[in-house]
């Protein structure tokens, strides 16, 4: 990956874990790996919920939107990711996990769109 779409990756994961303390979840890991199955870029508790989030970043104009990253199989690849992750760290929480995506739209003026879809996959 080039460095600028790495850090662009990055603010965009810094902007949706900010998004989501400030709506009163707890951030528990981001970035987390699982061998060759790919990464959870951030994991979050909502209550007595575990909430693995996707995370897409994109310019304005140049991409498709960043809410339509979300393919039957990256959803696949995403609840296999959550069930490593919470077996690694104990079990599923007593409200169970959830996938959302958080879609960063970075216009070309202006301040950058952060949208957050729950129980996406």
């Amino acid at each position: 990956m080039s460095r600028a779409r790495n850090g662009l990756g990055r603010y965009g994961e810094d902007l949706a874990a900010r998004r989501l303390a400030e709506g009163g979840m707890t951030i528990l890991g981001r970035n987390w790996r699982s061998g060759r199955s790919g990464e959870i870029d951030i994991v979050a508790r909502d209550g007595d919920v575990l909430v693995v989030c996707e995370v897409k970043t994109r310019r304005g104009g140049t991409f498709q939107h960043p809410m339509a990253a979300i393919t039957p199989e990256k959803a696949e690849r995403l609840r296999g990711l959550a069930e490593r992750w919470t077996q690694a760290h104990g079990g599923a929480p007593p409200g169970g996990v959830r996938i959302d995506l958080i879609g960063v739209l970075l216009p070309h003026r202006g301040a950058p769109c952060v949208e957050h879809a729950r129980g996406v996959a």
